[in-house]
């Protein structure tokens, strides 16, 4: 399931594909969205705002487009009349006179009115979004430090959106990494230092993976890790998806665990 900024990214280009232009042609697959097809004709997609892991793309009669993705949803964005060819279902279509924007195999998708937005029984839940600039360190720090989420094991807290909202699994193993905490602590068993370092990296590994198309190693390990002939998926991260390889840190291997169905990377050095 796309994380934080794979969501951030896509409202992006969502955004930038339709937002401003008239919608000159639209297409709803479920029955109960029919209803607008017509009635959003002629009109503009005034903004495309992720929330958690769901977006919002608002029009200009006060009415908005929610759709979570889940794991299969997708979203393409192609040049009006390049129809992709896939075997996804198609859910949602906008047409403007340069761009379309399809939403494939999407399960949760509603119309809200602009009064409904905030009271969605997602979206009212959800926790400070990691990716999001006005969000700060103070606020995430409070989560850290609530009783309402003291003494549950981190591995399971982080993957709460309404924790925090976009933390997904694989910023879930690099958040713990960098802050060097175990994965089976809670912040209860946390010293200051941890807690402080959670709140940190949580922000900063979020953003800067929204903004580096999916990196959360820093500049000159890249850089060092590319000039010895490493692919994109050996130095996008430090922990995620890296078992039996060593770590970038001290060297001994990376290894994995399971926990509530998802797989925990982590160095044993570095954490344990």
């Amino acid at each position: 399931m796309p994380e934080g900024p794979e969501i951030w990214r896509t409202a992006d280009k969502i955004g930038e594909a339709i937002s401003g232009k008239e919608i000159e042609d639209l297409f709803f697959a479920f029955d109960e969205l029919k209803v607008f097809e017509e009635s959003l004709l002629g009109l503009k997609v005034t903004s495309v705002t992720p929330r958690g892991k769901a977006i919002i793309t608002a029009f200009e009669n006060d009415l908005n487009l929610y759709s979570h993705n889940q794991l299969y949803g997708k979203w393409v964005i192609r040049n009006r009349g390049n129809v992709p060819n896939n075997n996804r279902s198609l859910r949602v279509a906008i047409h403007t006179k340069d761009k379309s924007a399809f939403l494939y195999s999407a399960s949760e998708i509603e119309m809200l009115k602009d009064e409904d937005v905030e009271s969605h029984s997602y979206i009212e839940k959800l926790g400070p979004d990691v990716v999001h600039p006005k969000t700060t360190y103070e606020e995430v720090l409070k989560r850290y430090r609530s009783d309402t989420f003291k003494n549950r094991k981190l591995s399971t807290l982080l993957l709460d959106q309404g924790f925090l909202s976009g933390v997904g699994n694989y910023l879930r193993s690099e958040i713990l990494f960098t802050s060097k905490v175990d994965p089976e602590f809670r912040p209860i068993d946390c010293t200051e230092a941890q807690i402080e370092a959670l709140a940190e990296n949580s922000i900063y590994l979020s953003r800067r993976s929204y903004e580096t198309r999916g990196l959360t190693t820093p500049d000159d390990l890249v850089k060092v890790l590319k000039e010895e002939g490493a692919s994109r998926r050996q130095y996008r991260h430090y922990a995620y998806g890296r078992a039996g390889k060593p770590c970038y840190k001290c060297g001994r291997k990376i290894q994995v665990m399971e926990t509530g169905g998802r797989k925990v990377y982590f160095c044993e050095t570095e954490q344990k």
